[in-house]
This record gives C-alpha cells, sequence and structure tokens, in this order.
C-alpha cells in the first residue's frame, strides 16, 4: 500500500487535515448564525466587519482597513462611502498627509457597534496549535476564514501552543497582527479569562 493510500501524501496525514478544515468551517457557521438581525437590517454584514474593526482600532487610515477586512482598498473605499453616506462614519482628510483620508465612528455608528455586540456575548475563540506539525497554505486560508468571522461577530481568537515555526508562518502573512499568540493553551484561555473578568 502506498503513502497515499494510506491517507498519507508527502508527510501530511490528510485525514487531520479534512477533519481540520471541516471543524473550520462548523465554527465559521456556528458563528455566522449568531449575527443579530437588527443589524442585518441596517447595514450588510461586510460594513458592520468595518464598523466592529473601527470600534476597535478608533480613528483609522481608509487604505489600512482593507487588510484586516480582507477586501481590495476599493472595495474599502466603496464601505466607507455608504456608511458615510449613512452617517455612521466620518471621513477626514489626514493633517499629516492630505492624500490620506482617515475615518472613524460617528454617535450613530458607536451606538449600532454597541447594540448589536450587546445582543449577544462576542465568540472567545482558543486556537489549540499545540500538535500542529504542519500549515499549508489550505490551513492559512481556513485560518484567515476563520478569523475574519470571528472579528466581524466582534470576538477575540487566540492561539494557543504556538512554536516557532507556526509563528514564523503567521509573521510572513501578516497574521500574528490580528491575534495573539501565547506559548500554551493554558495561558491563552487564562488571557480571554482575564479579558472576561
Amino acid at each position: 500500500m502506498t503513502e497515499h493510500q494510506a491517507g498519507r501524501m508527502d508527510g501530511v496525514d490528510l485525514d487531520a487535515v479534512t477533519s481540520a478544515v471541516l471543524t473550520g468551517s462548523r465554527l465559521l457557521v456556528a458563528i455566522a448564525t449568531r449575527s443579530p438581525s437588527s443589524v442585518e437590517d441596517r447595514v450588510t454584514l461586510p460594513r458592520f466587519r468595518m464598523l466592529v474593526v473601527l470600534a476597535g482600532h478608533g480613528e483609522t487610515k481608509l487604505v489600512t482597513m482593507a487588510e484586516p477586512l480582507n477586501v481590495n482598498p476599493s472595495t474599502a473605499m466603496r464601505m466607507a462611502d455608504r456608511l458615510a453616506a449613512s452617517n455612521l462614519i466620518v471621513r477626514r482628510t489626514s493633517p499629516s498627509n492630505r492624500r490620506e483620508s482617515l475615518m472613524c465612528l460617528t454617535s450613530a455608528g458607536r451606538r449600532l457597534v454597541d447594540e448589536a455586540t450587546a445582543l449577544r456575548t462576542p465568540p472567545r475563540v482558543v486556537v489549540d496549535a499545540q500538535n500542529l506539525t504542519f500549515c499549508d497554505s489550505t490551513g492559512l486560508s481556513v485560518l484567515t476564514a476563520a478569523l475574519n468571522t470571528i472579528e466581524a461577530a466582534a470576538g477575540q481568537p487566540v492561539i494557543g501552543g504556538t512554536h516557532h515555526r507556526l509563528a514564523r508562518i503567521l509573521k510572513i502573512t501578516g497574521s500574528d497582527r490580528r491575534l495573539r499568540l501565547h506559548p500554551t493553551v493554558e495561558s491563552a484561555v487564562e488571557h480571554l479569562t482575564a479579558i472576561e473578568k
């Protein structure tokens, strides 16, 4: 029996990868179904994600909004235009660089985010990476999709059991700026528990 027939390919356990992708997909569906319908009546979920990111970061450059939302800068600009037209954000020219546009939430935008997040407990997710020995582009794609969904639900993802290779991959891809890395799962759980108090 070849390695491929035994459920392995190039040293990768295909069953483990498949299981991780399915678990990630179930997580995404579970979080998505918790989105409050009252927000969807007033603003689309991608635009709500922008409001949530602004709520967490404060005044932000328009060009830097595209990265955490995983959209093109032109898409982020159109989203900001619609949110500004709805009086949920304010855009202004940066005093330090007239070519840059800064944006922040209006009081109505802040109220919308506060109302939506008060309706439910935001998801607190610890990704257990203690036994992760391999992470390819598929795994990173699942992780990125999960991060986007968790952040859209105003949640906070953390990774516990991060070893040197995984931390390096997350740093190269920029994912380390979006989540906290912890050396153990226990320290990740303690971090989230401290936030809830």
